[in-house]
């Protein structure tokens, strides 16, 4: 789109006095008659003031029509070489650089180099540490100017060979990124391995070492070039030609070091950037690597800082909302400047990112800078504005403010913030009210692998599963337990879903022995700024968390003056929302909860091991502590971050079942230590947690509780609880494939009540239980169900009070089908069958998507059952599947969702697990055309489908 600015002189008649495209170009005085433009008046109120100036967006050729029908040979007065079109004219460019590097990993220690000395870990003994000149690049955000970092005048006397320019890194592999070292394997099996099965079994440790080749043109020598990285897993540090830039720590944040002293002109600029992964360093699977995407941002010297804008909406009703503008500019000239600040509002459509028509702007302003930063502020009342709110009652509607920076009419920065318009209220009787409507939080805790293609961000990865979860009934996210990548908070204000934004997993007191608490005192504070400035945007995150479990919450006063500091930094950088830090262990008489604005109780909410299935275990054993909160803080909103860690592996089912509505995991409960399975009857958990039913009860028999973050949406790489000799978590509801458990079913006949849905559990395929009890479960939105064996019913069955499954606990197997009609408020609601199958006879392969991008990024997740001669699941098939692709596109992983399979990832051979399994492939980049995957197995038909890349 094109803008005029019009300067209005009376009814249907003005001056254009400016054309508008990103940057501002001048052009003669043309006097005109509105009528011209296709609107009456310029759409404008009769009184409005003359002279007045307003801006108004038309489309280029629209615009252009009108100067040709005004002066035939003004068209070529103005073409488009003169309004230059694209980020360039804006004075800002941001450029990925995701493509093209070499890397290497080792390890060991290559170069005699790490950040700083970690105990108990003697491969960083003796090297030399850089922390003093990597500590400065923390200091735009930290408060206090005497707590801010001196670099050290010299530079660090480091053997850094793979660093310097004249180094020969040809035979090093090529990547692109966002890249995961670890995630191609292979797996360490067994004991007395470096990974075991906490962190995910995969070569995670060791030090990385990336290179590429940067482009510098004269144009770039005016510029100031800064290198965003939106996370680098850990220890980062970087070079240019040589020299040491900076670095940052902490391996989920999001940060940016200034390249621009160290550039040249020219095509040889070498970019280094050194990993460092220690062993022991997660409680999960971190990944290693640049996972996610790394950038060039080339800005004027005087431009919009980092993160620099913060828009916030007040006084928000159908009819009318303020918004308030805050940007902080930043200046890097040695002379004093005058800068115009202007920021449009315009409509953004998330699905097509398109920017809309320009709805307001806010005042235009004038500051003075001389050097270092200043800031600009300003409201404007948006009338009928379209509301952002959560899936599934409300709708996602977003906007985005486009702010310029002029310096004599000239623009010399365009920058984009998307942001949402909404009002949220933390009741501590009712929860969580979003626009006036409560909204009961039915939230996940996710961590941020993708499976089998690990750490490695993609967007079409996390959108498959958010739109799984959203098929749930899910409503939020707990961003377990560290910042997200960028784009996943744009999907979840896409689509949306409310978040839980969580930034630390531990404080001072360590987990592991190589884990944040050897950094947090130098950096806790510049991480949690600059991951509030960051994320403060985004319409869905309702709340920031400072911590997970930490340990402070056993040292009393010491602990609780800790997490005070840390919620008032968040309040300084974002007073509009609440923060809080999960607890496990701290009670409602302790200091530590006293300074959250919400109180988040990780299983404590519905008791731990105090059902009579875990009384046996040691450990704590916690009453349920919804009630003494609530009366301990009754003006402060609680939820659960955490509920229930149930355990399940997908299809598979272990007799016999507990007659009770929770247990704990063990070879006599559930439970199998040699084939490493867990029974899929949804009824046992770790020794912790809860089933399902206990957790629903708990929250039913308490209203004011807002709701819950369910461990987890899906299963995960890493802490494979409760056989840690394996691969993967155990935890989620839907497994490490995608492919849904029988608790998927469960969370969603109380998620999704309006849906008419059943779900019968088992399978009926067991010739070795003839004439054994084999109990028979449903769930059902419905609130009646009459099972039928064999075309003889078992008896109709009515949800009692805190119910939330029909049980047919005595009911014997003999071969052929179990049927269940539901019925809700005694209508006819919803039915569902299953029955014996025969062997394995074919192959069934379905796309996801049968159509994605040509771009090298863009996924398909193939999904493969094996089928009975009528086409039946053959639910215990193991058969070995090989996939092959063929065309424009390659294999990405394959998987089936048991965490006992060591089969790399990568591998196009891949067991079946109960029934199913699963290829990812990817078109060639630049590549269009059909790409043919094919599953064969020994013995059975074999199935293919065609993707479409473009």
């Amino acid at each position: 789109m094109l803008r005029l600015r019009w300067k209005y002189s009376g009814i249907c008649r003005g001056t254009i006095t400016t054309v508008i495209e990103d940057g501002l170009q001048v052009v003669p005085n043309v006097h005109i008659c509105a009528s011209s433009l296709g609107r009456d008046d310029l759409g404008q109120p009769a009184n409005r003031a003359l002279d007045s100036e307003m801006l108004l967006n038309f489309d280029r050729v629209a615009l252009f029509s009108v100067f040709f029908s005004l002066h035939h040979s003004f068209i070529a007065a103005v073409p488009t070489a003169n309004v230059r079109p694209g980020a360039k004219s804006s004075g800002r460019e941001r450029i990925s650089i995701n493509d093209g590097w070499k890397f290497y990993r080792s390890e060991t220690n290559p170069d005699g180099l790490s950040y700083q000395h970690r105990p108990n870990l003697p491969s960083t003994a003796n090297t030399l540490e850089l922390k003093a000149w990597i500590l400065p690049s923390g200091n735009g955000f930290i408060k206090d100017p005497a707590n801010r970092h001196q670099r050290p005048t010299s530079d660090p006397a480091a053997n850094a060979t793979f660093a310097q320019q004249s180094f020969d890194a040809s035979s090093w592999e090529t990547v692109n990124l966002p890249h995961d070292w670890a995630i191609k394997g292979p797996f360490y099996q067994g004991d007395n391995v470096p990974v075991t099965g906490g962190m995910g079994r995969l070569p995670t440790f060791g030090v990385g070492w990336y290179r590429r080749k940067l482009t510098v043109t004269s144009k770039d020598q005016a510029k100031q070039v800064y290198l965003d990285i939106d996370g680098a897993m850990s220890y980062a540090m970087v070079w240019l030609n040589g020299n040491l830039v900076g670095g940052w720590p902490y391996g989920y944040n999001s940060f940016r070091l200034d390249l621009t002293p160290y550039l040249k002109e020219g095509a040889d600029n070498v970019l280094a950037i050194r990993l460092d992964n220690p062993t022991d360093s997660s409680r999960w699977y971190p990944g290693g690597g640049l996972y996610r995407n790394v950038w060039l941002t080339k800005v004027d010297a005087v431009h919009v800082a980092q993160s620099g804008t913060y828009v916030t909406t007040r006084d928000v009703s159908p009819t009318s909302a303020t918004v308030d503008v805050v940007v902080n500019i930043e200046s890097k000239s040695n002379s004093s400047q005058k800068v115009d600040v202007a920021t449009g509002i315009h409509v953004f459509d998330a699905t097509t990112g398109q920017v809309g028509d320009e709805i307001a702007d806010l005042t235009r302003s004038t500051i003075s800078l001389s050097g270092g930063a200043g800031q600009a502020s300003g409201s404007v009342k948006i009338e009928n504005p379209r509301i952002w709110g959560p899936y599934a009652t409300q709708q996602p509607h977003l906007y985005i403010a486009v702010t310029r920076l002029y310096r004599e009419n000239k623009t010399i920065d365009k920058y984009e913030t998307r942001f949402g318009i909404r009002s949220v209220t933390y009741d501590s009787d009712i929860g969580l009210v979003v626009n006036g409507e409560h909204v009961e939080v039915q939230g996940v805790n996710d961590h941020h692998d993708l499976g089998a293609i690990g750490t490695a961000f993609n967007v079409r990865a996390a959108e498959r599963q958010l739109e799984v979860l959203r098929e749930l009934g899910c409503n939020a996210v707990r961003m377990s337990h560290n910042p997200p990548a960028p784009e996943l908070l744009e999907l979840t204000d896409r689509m949306g879903f409310l978040v839980f934004d969580e930034i630390f997993d531990m404080w001072q007191r360590n987990k592991t022995t190589a884990d944040f608490s050897l950094i947090f005192d130098d950096w806790h504070e510049p991480d949690l700024r600059s991951f509030i400035r960051r994320d403060r945007n985004h319409p869905s995150v309702v709340v920031w968390s400072v911590g997970n479990e930490v340990g402070e919450q056993y040292t009393n006063e010491t602990g609780a003056a800790l997490a005070q500091k840390l919620v008032d930094i968040a309040h300084e950088e974002d007073p509009t929302r609440p923060v809080t830090a999960s607890m496990n262990y701290a009670k409602p008489y302790m200091d530590f909860p006293h300074p959250f604005d919400v109180l988040s109780l990780n299983y404590q909410g519905e008791g731990i091991r105090n059902a009579p299935a875990y009384s046996q275990l040691s450990g704590i054993a916690t009453a349920p502590q919804y009630p003494v909160f609530h009366a301990a803080f009754p003006q402060k909103m609680l939820w659960s971050s955490e509920t229930a860690a149930a355990l399940s592996t997908r299809g598979t089912y272990i007799f016999p079942v507990v007659n009770g509505t929770s247990a704990p995991v063990n070879d006599t409960s559930g439970g199998n230590s040699t084939s490493y399975q867990v029974s899929a009857y949804e009824l046992y958990s770790a020794d912790f947690g809860s089933s399902p039913d206990k957790v629903f009860a708990a929250q039913d028999q308490n209203p004011f509780v807002a709701g819950e973050f369910v461990w987890s949406g899906w299963d995960y790489l890493g802490e494979p609880t409760p056989y840690y000799a394996t691969r993967s978590s155990y935890f989620g509801i839907i497994d490490l494939a995608g492919f849904k458990k029988d608790r998927f079913f469960l969370y969603q006949s109380r998620w999704r009540p309006e849906l008419k849905m059943a779900h019968i559990l088992p399978h009926w395929t067991w010739p070795d239980r003839v004439g054994q009890v084999t109990p028979v479960h449903v769930l059902s939105s419905g609130d009646e169900a009459e099972l039928f064996v064999n075309g003889k019913s078992q008896g109709k069955k009515t949800k009692g009070e805190y119910e939330y499954r029909f049980r047919w606990d005595e009911i014997v197997y003999s071969p052929g089908e179990l049927h269940v009609i539901t019925y809700n408020n005694g209508i006819e609601w919803a039915s569902d069958a299953v029955r014996t199958v025969g062997a394995a006879s074919r192959l069934h392969i379905s796309a996801d998507r049968t159509t994605i991008d040509a771009d090298g990024k863009d996924l398909s997740f193939i999904s493969i059952e094996v089928l009975d001669a009528d086409g039946n699941i053959v639910p215990e098939a193991n058969n070995e599947i090989t996939f092959t692709v063929e065309g424009a596109g390659e294999l990405v992983a394959t998987d089936n969702g048991d965490p006992a399979d060591f089969t790399s990832f990568p591998s196009n051979v891949r067991k079946a697990f109960s029934g199913k399994a699963l290829a990812i492939v990817k078109g060639s980049a630049g590549q269009p055309g059909p790409l043919t995957v094919t599953a064969t197995a020994e013995g059975l038909s074999s199935s293919n489908v065609v993707v479409e890349t473009h």
